[in-house]
C-alpha cells in the first residue's frame, strides 16, 4: 500500500517511520524545508509519565505506552535524553488535594514509582524550592527532539520512505484509483495513493476541509494557546524539572531544564487569534510572581524572554480540556483516512504510540 503523511513533525514522522517497517510505501508531504519545523520545534522537550490525564483517555493510553517506547527508542538509537525526574509542588495547603487527586489519577492510569513527599523531603531533594509537599514522578525526563526526529527520519529512510519538503498538500479527494493529492509549492502537481495520515499539526483542521466530502460535523474547531518561555539569566539551581499545581489550560509555569544544561521557565497560556511567536518582554511580571511562589529567591532581572510555542487546541478557556482526536474510517465514514486533530502535549512523548494507532487504523480500515 502507497500511504501518504502530511506534516514532518514528530508525531508525522514516527507515524511514517511505522508505516515503512510495516511495509507499506511511504512518503512524508512537508510544506517548509525541514523536519519539525512547527509545533516539534517549540516545545519544552519533556518526556511526559502520563500522570495528569484521564483515565482510559487517548492520551493517557498514548502517553504512557509512548513514554515506555520513546525511552527504549532513545536507548536504543543513540539518542540523547535524561531521566530526571519531576516533582509537582503543593505551595500551600489549599494545593495538597490537587496533588493528592494527581497521584491517585496516575496510578490509575498505570504510571510507576509516583510517591507524595513531604515539603522537607522536597527540599532535600531541591534546597531551593519552598513548597509544603511534592509528588516525586521519577519516570519523567527530557529529550533532544530533533535528534529524535532525525533518528525517525533515518528509520523512515532506511525502511525505503522519503521526505518531500516544499510540498503543501491543497486538497484530498478519494477517487475510484484513491486519495488524489493536490500539492502546491516546491513540486506542485498530483499523486495518487492509498491512504493519507494528516499530522499537519496547526494546518491539520485546515487540510480536513479541504479534502472533498468529509463530514464537516468531524471537524473540530481550532485553538490557539501560545506558550511562552522565560531563560534563566544565571547558572541552574534545580536538577529536576518542577511543576506547580496544574491552572486553566496548562500545567502551570514551571521549571524547564535542558541537555546543555540550561534552565527556562514556561510555558505560560495565553489564548491568540492568529499565529504570533514573539515574546512579549512584559509578560516577565507575571512569570516572577508565578515562579516565587515555590522559588522565593529567584533574582530581579534574572528572566529573559526566550521563545513561544502554539498549542492546537481543541477547546477555549473555561472548557475542559480535549482529548486527542484520532479520526480513522470508523469515525468519519472515508476509507484509509487518518486525521490526527489536537496533537498537543503530550504529543512529543506520545508519538510512538500514536503512530502504531494510526498505521493500524489505515491498515485494518478501522
Amino acid at each position: 500500500m502507497q500511504v501518504l503523511v502530511i506534516g514532518a513533525g514528530v508525531v508525522g514522522l514516527a507515524t511514517a517511520r511505522a508505516a515503512a517497517r510495516a511495509g507499506h510505501d511511504v512518503i512524508v508531504v512537508e510544506a517548509e524545508h525541514g523536519i519539525g519545523s512547527g509545533i516539534s520545534s517549540r516545545h519544552s522537550e519533556v518526556i511526559h509519565a502520563g500522570m495528569y490525564y484521564p483515565t482510559d483517555s487517548l492520551r493517557a493510553r498514548h502517553c504512557v505506552r509512548g513514554r515506555r517506547m520513546l525511552y527504549e527508542y532513545c536507548a536504543s538509537h543513540g539518542v540523547e535524553h535524561r531521566r530526571c525526574g519531576k516533582l509537582i509542588v503543593a505551595t500551600d495547603a489549599t494545593q495538597l488535594p490537587k496533588i493528592e487527586a494527581i497521584c491517585r489519577q496516575g496510578g490509575r492510569n498505570g504510571v510507576e514509582d509516583l510517591a507524595l513527599i513531604s515539603g522537607t523531603e522536597a527540599r532535600q531533594l531541591e534546597p531551593e524550592l519552598a513548597c509544603v509537599a511534592a509528588l516525586s514522578s521519577p519516570r519523567t525526563g527530557i529529550v533532544d527532539s530533533h535528534g529524535f526526529m532525525l533518528a525517525l527520519q533515518g528509520d523512515l529512510e532506511d525502511a525505503g520512505g522519503a521526505v518531500a519538503f516544499g510540498t503543501r498538500v491543497e486538497s484530498l479527494a478519494h477517487t475510484a484509483a484513491g486519495w488524489e493529492v493536490r500539492f502546491g509549492g516546491d513540486e506542485a502537481g498530483t499523486l495518487t495513493v492509498d491512504g493519507v495520515v494528516n499530522s499537519g499539526g496547526l494546518g491539520a483542521t485546515a487540510l480536513a476541509r479541504a479534502t472533498v466530502g468529509y463530514p464537516a460535523a468531524r471537524i473540530p474547531r481550532l485553538v490557539l494557546a501560545k506558550g511562552n518561555y522565560f531563560g534563566y539569566a544565571g547558572r541552574p539551581v534545580f536538577s529536576r524539572l518542577i511543576y506547580p499545581a496544574p491552572v486553566e489550560g496548562g500545567l502551570g509555569t514551571h521549571v524547564t531544564l535542558d541537555l546543555a544544561g540550561r534552565m527556562r521557565f514556561g510555558p505560560d497560556v495565553e489564548w491568540i487569534s492568529s499565529e504570533n511567536y514573539d515574546v512579549d518582554a512584559a509578560r516577565a511580571g507575571l512569570f516572577y510572581a508565578s515562579i516565587r511562589t515555590y522559588w522565593p529567591r529567584l533574582p530581579d532581572g534574572s528572566l529573559v524572554p526566550d521563545y513561544a510555542g502554539i498549542r492546537p487546541k481543541l477547546t477555549g478557556p473555561g472548557e475542559p480540556p480535549a482529548d486527542f482526536m484520532i479520526e480513522g474510517p470508523r469515525e468519519h465514514g472515508m476509507p484509509r483516512l487518518v486525521n490526527l486533530f489536537g496533537i498537543e502535549s503530550p504529543g512529543l512523548t506520545s508519538a510512538l504510540s500514536i503512530a502504531e494507532d494510526a498505521v493500524g487504523r489505515i491498515t485494518n480500515g478501522e
